[in-house]
């Protein structure tokens, strides 16, 4: 991907050529120059074209200094007006006063066009998005073009014709030319205007807000949810919910997903659990009348305040992931009415941290999303050591400890690659380099190693038989809708509606089928970058034979499968102090940045009878992630109906208490305080 720096040629070239374009176009109109005209105009429409495909970040640069495209387009075709009127006599002026009319009539409609675009807009803007839901009540329909909702494309396309006649004329030297094109881009603009006003009439418009917040009520009624997922976050924060949504689908009752940023139910991985997306506070608070229960945050944000005031639900906190950092046992927690963590490790973390979490609220529930996690069958069966480098990233807070990319990644790829029996399985966390650009340059320079080792390594790919073309395909059709990219968020809530009945188990299968069919198709030996959302981080442990990552959940969750790992210590403390501090270090070989310790720890790994670490790995996995049986979906799903329950007993005390409290005459009052409402006077 081309750096900001790599970028500045190109943006200086197309700016300094469309610059010179206008001047040259000036002086041609002024000093009236027919050719000169010509080619300065086709160039500033060229330039135009390269923006709009290639260069579309500059549009927004030139927006801020208020040079945005309708001021450049009204810039060329006023230019050619006043070459028209100067090429000729006086009389030319009332010659083409009806052509400046209609040019000046297409400019009115443009902005006619924008003014109903933003209506229409506004009007397909719900109060509830919604996924794997039936929402066609809310009367949804296709988007408008994405032409006429772009007023810089539009205004460049609709007024393209009468460009081209303007241009015509000054060549030459016929009205008829810059007449036909003026009609021709008036026309296009009236077209524009009737698709867009007749999406206003009543019948053709979604539903408005009020109806469709009754109508959110009424699918609440209907679908009754138990347990849902609280997420809110950032574009790249997604796989937080996404690690969640498997279990949550097998749990017990009607689950539910609940976010609260519109773009993030497109980034929520395929799932067959509805999906309801409440961005205003208000609308969230309709939950409160609802049957849901219990919600299950995986990750603390802004919004998550917004959400516990709810009073008639119960909240309980998950995370993301279960490691030594302090993000880990966040004070926030503390606000949830359970915290939920994977063994006794994390028990023991919460009181530590002394961060107000009691520990009658903590609940040991395992990591439900390891069950498919293969465990350890004995040393390495092939001619390759499949090793998993798996760093996390930098975080925010600045420790050179937090990912080993920067001080250790490039010496451990070298003293890997440089055996020959190793296979390496690279994959990097999504956010590295988000915050120090210095893990995101070691990082590239890291897969260029990877290139540069299978370049030398070459060998014979297997013979392509099509079947993970086949299984990719199949996997697609059943997680993927077909969606204009110009599709808005009415129009997809309209083709992602509920899906078809074991459509979840169908996918399991085809994701199943899909890794054997990957595997089988790379070349023995061969290391790859792992950086798709295919295969994942546990299909990645299934095939590893050893880890290496860092402090971070990634260790905790590789200890389900009882094989070797070592973690690279960059936190600069000495190795004893390191693993008192981090606990999941105990059972790991411990790497210096320089990698010295990467040849034993291979040989180990190869022979298991040099290997004095597998007991201590037994142990740490029952500390951190607790016993084996019941499984840990088990013990989750018991966890939501303990939770469940806690919840339905408070509510029925609460209207207990409440109706005690308030004479019979005032339900209106009774049912308001019920809520967590204020009650209107009597």
């Amino acid at each position: 991907m081309p750096t900001p720096l790599s970028r500045l040629p190109v943006r200086a070239l197309v700016t300094a050529l469309l610059a010179a374009a206008f001047c040259a176009q000036a002086v041609a109109a002024l000093r009236p120059h027919v050719p000169l005209l010509l080619a300065a105009t086709v160039t500033s429409l060229v330039v135009e074209g390269v923006l709009l495909r290639w260069q579309r970040g500059m549009l927004s640069l030139f927006a801020k200094s208020h040079a945005d495209i309708t001021v450049r387009h009204v810039l060329r075709d006023l230019l050619l007006v006043v070459a028209l009127l100067r090429l000729g006599e006086q009389h030319r002026e009332t010659l083409y006063a009806p052509l400046v009319a209609g040019l000046l009539a297409f400019y009115a409609l443009h902005c006619a066009i924008q003014a109903v675009s933003v209506l229409v807009r506004r009007t397909r803007t719900l109060p509830v998005v919604t996924r794997n839901i039936d929402a066609s009540a809310l009367r949804l329909s296709p988007a408008p073009p994405l032409l006429l909702r772009r007023p810089g494309p539009r205004l460049l396309v609709f007024g393209l014709p009468a460009t081209a006649g303007l241009l015509t004329t000054a060549a030459l030297d016929d009205p008829r030319c810059a007449a036909v094109g003026i009609a021709l881009s008036l026309g296009l603009a009236l077209l524009g205007l009737h698709d867009l006003l007749v999406r206003l009439l009543p019948s053709r418009r979604p539903a408005g807000e009020r109806e469709a917040l009754q109508w959110l009520d009424a699918w609440l009624a209907e679908y009754r949810p138990t347990v849902g997922l609280y997420f809110s976050g950032g574009a790249s924060s997604a796989y937080q919910a996404n690690m969640w949504l498997e279990p949550l689908a097998q749990l017990d009752g009607r689950p539910l997903i609940v976010l609260r940023e519109r773009f993030m139910v497109q980034k929520i991985a395929p799932t067959d659990v509805p999906v309801l997306c409440l961005p205003k506070v208000s609308t969230l608070m309709r939950l409160e009348e609802s049957s849901l229960q219990v919600l299950i945050h995986p990750s603390n944000s802004g919004k998550t305040s917004q959400v516990l005031r709810i009073p008639t639900l119960k909240h309980t906190f998950v995370n993301h992931g279960e490691s030594d950092k302090l993000s880990s046992c966040n004070p926030y927690a503390k606000a949830y009415d359970e915290v939920w963590v994977a063994g006794p490790a994390a028990r023991e973390r919460y009181a530590y941290a002394e961060v107000g979490v009691e520990d009658k609220d903590v609940v040991e529930i395992g990591r439900p999303q390891l069950d498919a996690v293969q465990p350890y069958a004995g040393p390495p069966a092939g001619a390759c050591t499949t090793v998993l480098y798996a760093p996390t990233w930098e975080g925010w807070d600045g420790n050179p400890g937090n990912t080993s990319v920067v001080e250790a990644g490039e010496n451990l790829v070298r003293a890997l690659l440089a055996d020959p029996g190793v296979r390496l399985l690279y994959k990097p966390h999504p956010l590295t380099g988000s915050v120090d650009p210095r893990a995101g340059a070691a990082d590239l320079r890291i897969r260029e190693l990877i290139r540069a080792a299978n370049r030398e390594r070459a060998g014979e790919r297997p013979r392509d038989t099509g079947e993970l073309a086949l299984r990719a395909q199949e996997l697609d059709r059943l997680t993927t809708t077909v969606v204009r990219a110009s599709a808005d968020q009415v129009e997809r809530m309209m083709l992602q509606a509920a899906p078809e009945p074991g459509r979840a188990e169908a996918v399991a299968r085809a994701t199943a089928a899909w890794e054997e069919a990957y595997w089988a198709s790379l070349p023995e030996g061969e290391h790859q970058v792992v950086t798709d959302v295919r295969p994942a981080l546990y299909a990645c442990f299934n095939r590893a034979d050893l880890l290496i990552s860092d402090v971070s959940s990634v260790i905790s969750d590789f200890l389900a499968s009882g094989k070797p790992y070592a973690v690279a210590n960059t936190s600069g403390l000495a190795e004893d102090v390191f693993r008192k501090a981090f606990p999941t270090v105990r059972a790991a070989t411990v790497l210096t940045p320089d990698a010295a310790g990467v040849p034993e720890l291979l040989d180990a790994v190869r022979h298991p009878e040099k290997d004095e670490l597998a007991a201590a790995r037994e142990e740490l996995k029952q500390h951190l992630l607790g016993p084996a049986e019941p499984t840990s979906q088990v013990r989750f799903n018991e966890a939501v109906q303990a939770l469940c329950s806690a919840a339905q007993e408070h509510r029925a005390r609460m209207e207990e208490r409440l109706a005690a409290e308030l004479p019979a005459e005032i339900p209106d009052q009774r049912r308001s305080l019920t809520r967590g409402q204020p009650a209107r006077p009597a």
